[in-house]
């Protein structure tokens, strides 16, 4: 097949995460598989195994983006048109199949945002008018959250298929667990990443457990917040992937205060290498952590604060908890994400023809 995903940014973007990383794996493996793979996003945009076409700046790709796929792909098989709040409403100007991928459904995020007024177009357009538009497109959701969130803006349950986003393979250069207690925050540093809950929770922590609060990241929020941090706590910026494994090999937990997620890949990763995960019970986190098995889920600030002192003063439970981590890790590879993906598209693109005739 030739599959176009139509995304916001593309992995060369200062402010690329999880999305853009779901995307450019994704595309990869497809590539690999024979599948013809192109990316239409606005800019800056970097080299890639695939064709990467910019389609304007930040917000005017929106107006540029059906002018673009008219161009070069309007006659490939599917376009996979992700939506990142402000969906591209691609229902309205392509003929072809296409297929609304959705990583969460923004809510309250528009709020930490934006001002009330864009707060409450952005939320409008999102929860009223992307389902009325798209009310015949089939939607992919990243996790179960996701697809009951989907339903719950109108979205019928038997159009959404779910695929949850692999990870990467760790790299081979590992390191054993620091011999004194290590934290970890890894991921964009932005408000709904909720870094300054961690900051105040760690606060609380550091005088029972001791030890360093490392957050990786960058974003933002990234001087504001280090204006709030405490003794104990080292903001390292962006690192490279072998640093990043090193790092989350080295920690005795990763903490992870998001407000919500489309799908917590970081949570995985730090799984792979064994490194349990402390998360709040809220959509995308409460997908990725598998509560008293591979990590453990909270439901408050103070019990942030009380688990995260238990499992740095519960060696049993630590390595319990890490051991159940590295084997639900083990099970998230991107080849077999694309294959799932390759049997939903062909079904799609497959049902398409027969309208057709």
């Amino acid at each position: 097949m030739r599959i176009a995903f139509m995304s916001w940014r593309d992995l060369a973007n200062d402010l690329a995460g999880g999305a853009e990383i779901f995307v450019d794996r994704l595309a990869v493996e497809l590539l690999s598989m024979g599948h013809d793979v192109m990316l239409l996003c606005g800019g800056p945009v970097g080299p890639r195994p695939y064709r990467v076409v910019e389609t304007g700046g930040t917000y005017s790709q929106y107006v540029r983006a059906p002018i673009v796929h008219h161009r070069v792909a309007k006659d490939w098989d599917l376009l996979v048109d992700t939506e990142n709040g402000i969906p591209f409403f691609s229902p309205l100007w392509r003929r072809g199949p296409i297929l609304a991928c959705v990583y969460h459904v923004h809510s309250e995020q528009w709020d930490q945002r934006f001002s009330p007024a864009v707060a409450a177009v952005g939320r409008f357009a999102e929860s009223r008018v992307m389902p009325l538009v798209y009310r015949r497109t089939p939607f992919m959701a990243i996790s179960s959250s996701t697809a009951s969130a989907l339903e719950g803006i109108g979205i019928n349950k038997s159009r959404i298929h779910v695929l949850q986003a692999g990870v990467d393979p760790p790299s081979p250069d590992l390191c054993e667990r620091s011999a004194e207690p290590l934290f970890v925050c890894l991921g964009r540093l932005v408000p709904h990443k909720r870094v300054d809950l961690l900051l105040r929770a760690w606060n609380r922590v550091r005088p029972v457990t001791k030890g360093k609060l490392l957050v990786v990241g960058d974003g933002p929020d990234r001087k504001a917040l280090e204006a709030l941090a405490g003794e104990g706590v080292e903001f390292t910026g962006r690192v490279g992937d072998d640093e990043k494994w090193k790092i989350l090999s080295r920690a005795w937990a990763l903490i992870h205060p998001a407000h919500h997620e489309g799908w917590g890949i970081v949570i995985i990763e730090a799984a792979e290498v064994g490194t349990p995960a402390v998360g709040f019970d809220v959509p995308g986190v409460r997908d990725a952590i598998v509560d008293d098995v591979s990590g453990l889920l909270v439901a408050s600030e103070d019990a942030l604060v009380r688990e995260w002192i238990e499992i740095a003063q519960n060696r049993p439970l630590l390595d319990r908890l890490s051991d159940g981590a590295r084997r639900h890790g083990s099970h998230f590879g991107w080849d077999q994400v694309a294959r799932d993906f390759s049997d939903i598209a062909q079904g799609i693109v497959g049902s398409a023809a027969k309208f057709r005739r």
